[in-house]
């Protein structure tokens, strides 16, 4: 298992920059949160996780492991998106992660391109892709590429994290532009914070 790789550069610059975060990166302490380092997996993964519960998202990905072993788009295709509809996830979900798998075997999708570009265009480039919007790239950006300055609008924890940590009782893009602005270049380990302060810890 790995894990996403920060330490205490990361740390002491986001505690310098904001007192109210470097409370709680000091009550809570170093943050473990698994990683996928293969994109096609981390895709998959972060396809599955759109728009459910932690709860029922860890149930179906665990079903998708049991089911494939490992995920990579020959395992996936070598069921039906009916038996993969089986794990939990919906007919459309399924229908996705096979044409990915299908563009990938085929060579009109190359994911190791990815690496090579800045945030805003894997971005671009992924919400390309039928079923994949900019939360899905950028929590693979987070979880599969590890880059160092991604915190999302779009995912409700982050935003309520924020909510809680500084007292708001709403957060328009604005402020929260001022709070990424604020954590950069190191949103990415703020997100592994205010996901934790949304959990309530």
């Amino acid at each position: 298992m790995e894990f996403f790789q920060y330490g205490q550069k990361e740390t002491d610059y986001l505690k310098k920059k904001d007192k109210r975060l470097a409370e709680v990166i000091d009550r809570i302490g170093p943050v473990q949160r698994e990683i996928i380092p293969d994109l096609f997996a981390g895709l998959v993964n972060s396809i599955v996780g759109q728009q459910i519960s932690t709860k029922a998202f860890i149930t179906i990905w665990n079903r998708i492991k049991d089911l494939f072993g490992t995920v990579t788009p020959e395992s996936i295709l070598t069921k039906s998106a009916e038996e993969l509809q089986k794990c939990g996830i919906t007919m459309k979900k399924s229908v996705y992660i096979r044409n990915i798998a299908v563009d990938i075997i085929n060579g009109s999708l190359n994911l190791d391109e990815l690496y090579e570009l800045p945030d805003d265009e894997v971005c671009r480039r992924l919400s390309s892709l039928n079923g994949i919007g900019t939360w899905t790239a950028e929590m693979l950006m987070t979880f599969s590429m590890q880059r160092p300055d991604i915190l999302s609008w779009d995912d409700l924890a982050i935003r309520r994290g924020i909510m809680m940590l500084y007292g708001h009782k709403k957060l328009d893009k604005n402020l929260f532009g001022r709070y990424k602005k604020r954590y950069s270049p190191y949103g990415s380990v703020a997100s592994l914070y205010l996901w934790e302060i949304s959990l309530g810890k």
